[in-house]
């Protein structure tokens, strides 16, 4: 088997440019909400959360993502009415994103929204990345608000909508990749249709976001082939439930709790990175560094 030769590529932030594929980038996550699966309740606190993203930084994580409104299967994100709103989601997002600049001013950080409202709220307090879970889907001015400030965009692939995920009919191995890779297109090409720039796009294939178990296998085994679409791409694969459903006859029969993860998710992320991820998203940021570096020496080995 031959693992993917990861291409070198820029990534145009709002000022800045990152360098991809030398090494894989690691992006610490922060969850200032009191009810994300892994680490709600954890950093509702401001001062918490900016502790937290500081030690990140102390960690290795090149790069810090801040969410104000939990994604969770069976949440009410994405719809009309959402249980977070805008206001909610900034009171929430904009002290700690202000605390880290403060204290890192070069840090470069990434908020987590599909809302547009958000998204410009946080590009104004120094915000580099917007990451859209929805693909630019939900929100039909968040692809404005990314292209008139020429910020750096994550892309995700959703599959409907949270509250729909735990009753989604199961879809053949084929069948789940091509579904990823034509949605990521049409994010794609409505990005680009809106003014954003392609440098400026890193694409993620959204595991566990409308993807049921072993369909995440799936599609992890052959994520490299979404390359093709032209960007570089992002994983998250961090403590997800189908790892935890996977390691359920370690556990008595039960999934693994979200503790209990961070060894498959370390085994799961250095399987993306070898798959093509230049950048992946991981809850505890030291060893999914050093596991990042031994990833990074296997492609690099003659």
């Amino acid at each position: 088997m031959t693992f993917n030769e990861r291409a070198n590529s820029t990534w145009q932030l709002r000022t800045r440019i990152l360098e991809l594929g030398p090494r894989t980038l690691v992006m610490g996550v922060v969850n200032i909400t009191p009810d994300s699966f892994s680490d709600g309740g954890f950093f509702e606190d401001p001062d918490a959360a900016v502790a937290r993203c500081l030690q990140c930084l102390e960690e290795g994580a090149d790069l810090l993502d801040l969410g104000g409104e939990s994604t969770r299967p069976g949440s009410q994100a994405g719809g009309d009415a959402p249980a977070v709103s805008a206001d909610q989601e900034q009171a929430r997002l904009l002290p700690v994103l202000e605390g880290i600049l403060r204290a890192a001013p070069n840090a470069v950080v990434s908020v987590d929204t599909y809302k547009a409202e958000t998204a410009r709220a946080a590009i104004r307090a120094g915000a580099e990345i917007i990451n859209d879970v929805s693909g630019l889907t939900w929100d039909e001015d968040m692809g404005a608000a990314c292209a008139e400030n020429q910020t750096g965009v994550v892309l995700m692939h959703t599959r409907g909508r949270p509250e729909e995920w735990r009753t989604q009919q199961q879809l053949a191995p084929a069948a789940v990749l091509a579904m990823v890779r034509d949605g990521l297109a049409a994010s794609l090409a409505l990005a680009l249709a809106g003014g954003i720039s392609p440098e400026s796009v890193v694409l993620d294939p959204g595991y566990g976001f409308g993807k049921r178990f072993g369909e995440n296998f799936s599609l992890l085994k052959h994520q490299v082939d979404l390359l093709s679409l032209g960007r570089p791409l992002l994983a998250g694969i961090s403590r997800k439930s189908f790892l935890g459903h996977t390691l359920a006859s370690l556990y008595g029969g039960s999934p693994a709790p979200v503790d209990a993860r961070e060894n498959a998710s370390l085994a799961a992320m250095v399987a993306a990175i070898l798959h093509g991820a230049s950048i992946v998203r991981v809850h505890a940021v030291r060893p999914a560094v050093e596991a990042a570096r031994i990833a990074d020496a296997v492609l690099a080995a003659g």
